[in-house]
């Protein structure tokens, strides 16, 4: 048999053996080529997506702080990213030795990473916790808090929601922020008395 004879034999089983393959173990060459192609495709419409929203910095030197009419005069704030109006952002804070922000709660997490000074978080139902330079504190949605600035702090602060504040009295109701900021607040009551009973002090 001559050379070109051989490699035609050879070139036309590799053919039907093709076509074997294809019709018995073609549905895997299909799953991965489409696999491939849908990879490919989502790439190219993730790419304008990600490309939107580029690398940011912020510095608590340069940034302009702004006080928040629900906020006391003694805390300022600027944005770091996001829109804390709309969703989830970023807001580097600052509040003057002795700033008390009243009892609260946050209809969205919060989280704060402290930079300098020192302060205190007062829970309706923990104990108080202290910050210092390099601290974090995650306090989770609703949950009744007041934050007091013992020594000038900045901070950040990161809510995975847009940010509110809800005052509340001693007594748990929610209350005007002019009337939480006009005095400071006493604790929230854990629970109300149940009735017919009156609370001892």
């Amino acid at each position: 048999m001559k050379a070109g004879a051989e490699n035609q034999e050879v070139g036309i089983g590799f053919l039907l053996y093709s076509r074997a393959q294809l019709n018995s173990g073609g549905r895997i060459m299909r799953v991965v080529a489409c696999t491939f192609l849908l990879f490919f495709v989502m790439g190219i419409a993730l790419t304008p997506a990600l490309a939107e929203e580029p690398m940011g910095t912020a510095s608590m030197a340069k940034a302009k702080f702004g006080n928040l009419p629900v906020l006391p005069k003694c805390a300022t704030i600027s944005v770091a990213s996001g829109d804390p109006s709309k969703g989830a952002a970023t807001i580097m804070a600052k509040a003057a030795s002795g700033c008390v922000i009243p009892w609260h709660w946050h209809t969205a997490r919060e989280e704060l990473m402290f930079v300098t000074g020192t302060a205190k978080v007062d829970m309706k139902d923990g104990a108080p916790a202290r910050l210092h330079s390099g601290d974090y504190i995650n306090l989770p949605a609703k949950n009744v808090h007041q934050f007091t600035c013992l020594a000038a702090c900045s901070f950040f602060l990161a809510t995975d929601g847009a940010f509110d504040i809800h005052y509340v009295d001693a007594g748990g109701n929610e209350i005007s922020p002019e009337d939480a900021l006009k005095a400071k607040s006493k604790a929230p009551a854990k629970k109300p008395a149940p009735k017919g009973e009156t609370k001892t002090q």
